[in-house]
């Protein structure tokens, strides 16, 4: 399970998810970059780590950030070895209400990003050939969303589309893409989004009695980057207590 050697990133670092997916790729031995908005809760995050872990300041609703940053951390690093497209923004608006503007920006932070970050790590991960893209999908792609909006839920079914996709494309290369679809993560998604209400109503219909903890993603994440994974690709695990069986 050792990914010793090997450089991550992950995006959304310094939320509930994005520190626990950092925290156990690095503890399995990989150098981390921590990609947020906020770049400074990630680093403030890992003092521990000392040089296994790096912090990089990106708002992933910038394509132009995106290409200078991503070829940056090439040239720095030589090659990204794992990349876990976790960032994403909620909407919970439905189809009347969603404007245009919040449709664009929904899907630019959570599907456009990570297919811009594809693209410019996949070149290197196919010259070493290896290497592990996991994304991070949601239940709401499966259930069109029930907290959810309309926005955030084909963002993240647009996001098993793109998983499948470039796992066709990369099969024979060493390279294994990956999706996760949590459902109602310990998060401020949400902690904070959701009203009490919904908490309780969405929490008595998951037949395990309890909402995900953001380490059980984790554990699901730094999984699939190892070396044991390498069999498993196009998939999309599911992490939804029990809502959904398939």
């Amino acid at each position: 399970m050792t990914l010793s050697g090997k450089t991550a990133v992950v995006t959304g670092a310094s939320g509930a998810i994005g520190f626990a997916i950092s925290r156990a790729l690095i503890n399995a031995g990989a150098h981390v970059v921590l990609v947020d908005i906020a770049d400074h809760k990630s680093r403030d995050g890992f003092p521990w780590a000392g040089d296994r872990a790096t912090s990089a300041h990106l708002d992933l609703s910038d394509i132009l950030a995106i290409e200078t940053v991503a070829a940056g951390l090439v040239n720095r690093f030589g090659r990204i070895d794992i990349l876990v497209n976790n960032a994403g923004i909620l909407s919970n608006n439905k189809v009347l209400d969603t404007t245009i503007e919040e449709w664009r920006r929904v899907n630019c932070v959570n599907v456009d990003a990570a297919f811009m970050l594809i693209r410019a790590f996949l070149p290197a991960m196919r010259a070493n050939r290896w290497g592990r893209i996991i994304n991070m999908s949601s239940y709401a792609a499966k259930s069109g969303g029930l907290t959810a909006g309309t926005a955030y839920s084909v963002s993240k079914s647009s996001l098993i589309g793109l998983t499948f996709t470039i796992a066709r494309e990369t099969a024979g290369e060493g390279i294994t893409v990956n999706a996760i679809a949590p459902a109602y993560v310990m998060s401020a998604m949400v902690s904070e989004q959701l009203t009490e209400e919904q908490r309780h109503r969405q929490l008595a219909q998951i037949p395990v009695g309890r909402f995900c903890d953001p380490e059980e993603v984790a554990h699901t994440v730094s999984f699939l980057a190892s070396p044991l994974a390498g069999f498993i690709t196009g998939e999309v695990i599911d992490m939804n207590g029990g809502l959904q069986f398939d």
